[in-house]
């Protein structure tokens, strides 16, 4: 008898639970066997919880272990802060992994073939954000040791593990030179760790530009939050859309696998 495996369903906002109906039907399809145990975050949160991300939400996730997520809404420029953000701090999500390929007769570029991994937890998306006069916000990009040398150690370690002959730091090392200076330093580390995997660095701008232009020269990316989230939207654009992307959040103790698009409210 096949083994069931149980697994948090998030069908998450807009066209999220019009995805999640189409994702039963491929599980039914495969012949695995996972049930399904729904859960609610985001605006479906507000409307049976009154909260974004209750903690029954949590718990059915912490139960499990594992989570699938619909796309989540997240207002701009005024209303609650983002649920995906808080999923990962929450449950300490600390890589995001995104692999890219080709799909022959879909793609622009027929050799593509990497893998995004993104710091998941530290970077602008700390959240910590002020007003310090009228007109006048600061943002904090907080960059740290142990975050950069975990998502480093996963970056290589993903790539010993699947094969994977190169890894990218990409950074702005050359203009805050502190923050990914000290991400730099520690993905230069960890790399004297793997001798037979290559690793190269790459300033962030010119990154996208090698990106579109030769994409087959990159194998595994490694890049702080904000420039993570950027990148792999770039790279998902290279293979045809974000629709043919999947994407995973990683811990220790969990893993959350989503679509990487939004909800399309329009």
């Amino acid at each position: 008898m096949p083994k069931k495996y149980r697994i948090t369903l998030l069908e998450g906002d807009g066209i999220g639970p019009e995805i999640c109906a189409e994702l039963r039907k491929v599980i039914a399809a495969s012949g695995v066997a996972i049930e399904f145990d729904l859960a609610f975050a985001g605006q479906q949160g507000i409307e049976k919880f009154n909260d974004t991300l209750p903690d029954k939400t949590l718990a059915l996730i912490k139960k499990n272990r594992v989570a699938i997520k619909g796309p989540l809404a997240t207002p701009i420029a005024k209303g609650f802060g983002s649920v995906n953000v808080l999923l990962r701090k929450k449950l300490q999500l600390y890589a995001n992994v995104r692999p890219v390929r080709s799909f022959p007769g879909v793609s622009p570029y027929s050799d593509v073939d990497l893998v995004i991994m993104r710091e998941n937890t530290e970077d602008l998306y700390a959240g910590i954000e002020h007003e310090i006069a009228p007109g006048v916000v600061e943002s904090i990009k907080v960059i740290t040791r142990e975050a950069s040398t975990r998502i480093a150690e996963y970056a290589f370690d993903y790539a010993k593990k699947h094969g994977r002959k190169k890894v990218t730091a990409i950074h702005k090392a050359n203009i805050m030179k502190l923050s990914d200076g000290l991400f730099l330093e520690c993905a230069r580390q960890v790399s004297k760790k793997y001798p037979r995997i290559e690793y190269t660095e790459m300033i962030v701008d010119n990154a996208c530009m090698q990106l579109v232009t030769k994409p087959s020269q990159f194998d595994v990316l490694l890049l702080e939050n904000l420039y993570g989230d950027i990148v792999s939207d770039l790279c998902a654009g290279l293979v045809g859309g974000l629709g043919l992307v999947p994407g995973g959040n990683i811990g220790k103790k969990y893993a959350i696998f989503e679509s990487v698009h939004g909800s399309a409210p329009d």
